[in-house]
């Protein structure tokens, strides 16, 4: 079991940018697939990126591509998601998830990770 704790979220003007980390405790990091999901209002969760355990392999979401950059630093128990470029369609709370398995490649559905997602970090985009 891991604890995952996310930060870094606000209030920021369209086309503005914020980064959020991940911190994760824990022994067993470093084995697993890491992710992060966001859930806007009235919606389901949904996948905004991926990484592979290693960092070699990722994965974004169409409606963030090019404007998301996800990292993780293993040694630092720390996972990133770098946003540039915001709208306010990205306007959600943000949660990071661990894959439930030692996946080789990147998951992208919700079932692969562990159900537990604390209590995320809330990221408003104004107009």
């Amino acid at each position: 079991q891991e604890l995952l704790v996310e930060s870094g979220g606000g209030l920021v003007q369209a086309g503005g940018s914020l980064r959020l980390s991940c911190a994760a405790s824990g022994r067993t990091f470093r084995s697993y697939a890491m992710a992060w999901f966001r859930q806007a209002p009235g919606k389901e969760r949904e996948f905004a990126a991926g990484i592979n355990w290693s960092g070699a392999l990722t994965r974004y979401a169409d409606s963030v591509k090019g404007r998301f950059t996800i990292s993780r630093d293993n040694a630092l128990n720390t996972m990133y998601l770098q946003m540039n470029s915001l709208k306010p369609e990205d306007t959600a709370v943000y949660y990071c998830a661990r894959a439930s398995e030692a996946y080789k490649a990147v998951p992208t559905r919700a079932t692969d990770f562990l159900d537990s997602w604390g209590q995320g970090t809330q990221v408003t985009v104004s107009s």
